[in-house]
């Protein structure tokens, strides 16, 4: 047994797959299977677990790969964002360096015990935070060509999958990381082996449409050839996605930084939004969950009390509020913490998003309406509590303790 983060796990019996799908809503599925796009899952469905989950808020790629793979909230392992304001050095960063990691990974863990680990992550910004401390293979879709031994664990990675490296504006990102999970199974068979792919595809394609079942009738093909090789798998998602547009199809947002000026004074407070990352031409770093830095001579409560009343704000909390609420690091959000509804995401000022990229109605995450997602296994779960919460941090405790 190994104890990671005040978490028991056995040690894999069977090669052990989990593999999180960037942006999934469980609505992809469920259209893609009653389609008929999706055989391999519609069998495991019938024949393995089908489960809905929660994942973490802020509902952001790196918040909750980081949780998946320590199997706890950001308020353990503190990467709270895609990105934040360090207060230390009064600076924005992006929180892809493993410096801002408070926890080890069960990835990491699992090598020290001696177990053979694999990971394929579509964008190389997560690559350095799933592999910290890692003995083993860790590479992305997006810098394959770039792999070393010596940084990696594998090199020639391209000639391996049969692939040219995608445009990282591509469904191909992600399948790349498929093919890549198949070949290394066939070829290096390790014991654990986790994938994550890219949210491109769902940010452009609403849940039936053809190039959301394209995607997900090419996933099912890699998972099918996953299984016929013994492999558990494991199936869960970051966040879910939604449309965030009003009635006439154009981005329905709430520009925060441009509220804060004209309430506040212009530039006393700092809107952060934790959904920025190096690529957002297909989301216009808009998302559904934003944090507000108050200037030291404003309180947060009378403001939260405004902001509450705003045009379509599902939640507005202080910054102890929201740590309790989320499960998050008080130190590393806001003083105020802000969720859009289902159909709004929060913007800094309409002069610093570029939307010119957008060639689709937008759709995003981050709030409490992408929470959902689906946590699947290709075994039956004797003895699982299906009543207690589920949470997609929880696909290890699944794979590796109820499905071997």
């Amino acid at each position: 047994m190994l104890n990671v983060n005040n978490r028991s796990y056995k040690l894999p019996t069977s090669p052990t797959v989990v593999v999180c799908v960037d942006g999934c809503e469980p609505d992809y599925l469920a259209q893609a299977v009653a389609g008929g796009h999706m055989p391999w899952l519609k069998r495991t469905l019938a024949n393995g677990t089908g489960l809905i989950a929660d994942c973490v808020v802020p509902s952001f790629t790196n918040p909750n790969n980081l949780s998946i793979v320590t199997g706890a909230p950001p308020s353990v392992h503190g990467i709270c964002g895609n990105y934040l304001y360090d207060q230390a050095s009064g600076t924005e960063v992006m929180m892809n360096d493993p410096k801002w990691l408070r926890a080890p990974t069960l990835l990491a863990a699992l090598a020290d015990a001696g177990k053979s680990v694999a990971v394929v992550t579509a964008k190389d910004k997560l690559r350095r935070l799933l592999g910290h401390q890692m003995k083993g293979i860790c590479f992305s879709s997006e810098k394959s060509d770039e792999a070393t031994v010596a940084e990696n664990g594998i090199d020639g990675v391209p000639a391996l999958v049969g692939m040219a490296v995608p445009s990282v504006y591509s469904a191909e990102l992600s399948e790349f990381v498929f093919a890549a999970g198949v070949k290394l199974m066939a070829t290096r068979r390790p014991d654990v082996l986790y994938l994550s792919t890219t949210d491109y595809v769902q940010h452009k394609h609403a849940p039936g449409a053809p190039g959301a079942n394209a995607f997900n009738a090419m996933m099912d093909g890699y998972l099918a050839q996953l299984d016929a090789m013994g492999c558990v798998i494991a199936l869960t998602a970051d966040h879910g996605m939604n449309a965030k547009v009003a009635l006439d199809g154009t981005p329905d947002v709430i520009y925060l930084q441009d509220w804060c000026d004209t309430q506040l004074g212009v530039g006393k407070a700092r809107v952060i939004l934790p959904i920025t990352d190096p690529y957002v031409v297909h989301h216009g770093a808009l998302g559904s969950f934003a944090t507000i830095y108050l200037p030291a001579d404003v309180e947060a409560g009378p403001v939260v009390g405004q902001l509450r009343r705003h045009r379509n704000m599902e939640m507005v909390l202080t910054r102890e509020e929201a740590a309790r609420r989320f499960e998050l690091p008080a130190d590393r959000i806001g003083d105020i913490v802000c969720v859009s509804g289902r159909f709004t995401v929060l913007g800094t000022s309409v002069s610093r998003h570029d939307l010119s990229g957008l060639d689709a109605p937008l759709r995003s995450h981050g709030g409490i309406s992408e929470q959902h997602v689906p946590l699947i296994l290709n075994r039956k779960l004797p003895g699982l509590d299906t009543t207690r919460r589920l949470r997609n941090f929880d696909a290890f405790d699944l794979a590796l303790n109820y499905a071997q």
